[in-house]
């Protein structure tokens, strides 16, 4: 399961990040790492962004850069 996949008042725990480069390190910059619990806040009315909760703090990401997160329900 996907980070783009959790539903809204739903949390999580980051299993793992896909991808390379420049996308992964900007997602890591933001604090999304292996074993961070994220909770969706929000969806936007199209579906993206996705607003998170990460770390105490909100974070808006697209849903091509939540897509490359895999995590597990918490």
């Amino acid at each position: 399961m996907t980070l783009a996949d959790v539903a809204v008042g739903e949390a999580c725990t980051v299993r793992r990040l896909t991808g390379s480069g420049q996308v992964r390190r900007r997602i890591m910059d933001m604090g999304i790492t292996k074993g961070t619990h994220v909770a969706v806040r929000k969806v936007a009315p199209l579906g993206d962004p996705v607003e998170l909760t990460v770390r105490g703090y909100e974070l808006s990401i697209r849903k091509d850069e939540a897509a490359r997160v895999e995590v597990v329900p918490a």
